[in-house]
């Protein structure tokens, strides 16, 4: 593969991981949209069938590594990081290219919610669940969850072990079971392996931080929350933002050592 092709492969691909992904955060959450409460169900399956899409769609290109943390556990399990900054700019600009894509699609749907009192607050306004949740993710915005994930309880180290462990289990899959032929990417019966592991760390590990398990799926969409000119639209929760790009890296780096001792 050539640097071009990983370039555009991994931008095309996370640009659809985010766009369905972040599309169904977004269909579930906003004000005037038809799947409005429609719950965790759809979000994990949401999640994972834009996996099953984007892989699909990126692999024949890139490999689909589509994550930071698969790039580097395949460096460490390769020893070759002669591609690796090429993946992660690729992968950023993707999941940048995404979450506007989400902005775009719902972009009626976002001044609607972004101007509803009882959501964003003012006088008169009313307490509501949602701004009781809202509470909790101090810093974070009445919209930030489309674009990126926030814990539940914020505790430090709590939320780095929730993204570590779920990133281990998504890796060690894609280790030892998601490979291509030549072993640099995902190949046609992983992507379909790979999406359904992504439903289960959804369902299973996915409540208390929201599962990033890939830093340019949350670091990527958050830079686009902060520059996006939406009303009222609140804080990027800075704050947190480190969580969800070191945990995944380390829990790939670990799952990529118990491969290298345990299956290699």
């Amino acid at each position: 593969m050539s640097s071009s092709d990983i370039f555009i492969g991994e931008t095309i691909g996370t640009a659809l991981l985010i766009l369905l992904g972040g599309g169904v955060c977004a269909a579930v959450t906003l004000k005037a949209s038809k799947a409005r409460n429609a719950g965790w169900l759809a979000i994990a399956f949401g999640w994972g069938f834009a996996v099953l899409t984007a892989v699909y769609t990126s692999a024949p290109l890139s490999g689909a590594h589509l994550n930071p943390a698969v790039t580097v556990a395949l460096a460490i399990k390769d020893n070759d990081w002669s591609n690796v900054p090429t993946y992660f700019a690729g992968q950023l600009l993707g999941a940048m290219i995404g979450a506007t894509l989400v902005w775009v699609a719902y972009y009626g749907q976002f001044q609607a919610h972004l101007t509803d009192r009882e959501i964003v607050g003012g006088p008169g306004a009313q307490a509501t669940a949602a701004k009781a949740v809202e509470a909790q993710e101090k810093g974070a915005g009445p919209v930030l969850g489309i674009f990126s994930t926030g814990p539940e309880i914020r505790h430090t180290v709590q939320n780095l072990l929730t993204e570590i462990i779920g990133t281990v289990v998504l890796v060690l899959a894609v280790l030892t079971q998601g490979l291509n032929d030549n072993g640099n990417g995902l190949g046609p019966l992983g992507a379909l392996i790979t999406a359904l592991v992504v439903v289960s760390i959804g369902l299973s590990l996915g409540g208390p931080t929201g599962y990033a398990i890939n830093p340019a799926r949350d670091l990527g969409p958050r830079i686009v929350h902060a520059l996006l000119p939406l009303p009222n639209k609140g804080g990027s929760d800075w704050g947190y933002a480190w969580i969800p790009v070191v945990g995944p890296l380390v829990g790939g780096a670990v799952a990529a050592g118990i491969y290298n001792v345990a299956f290699a």
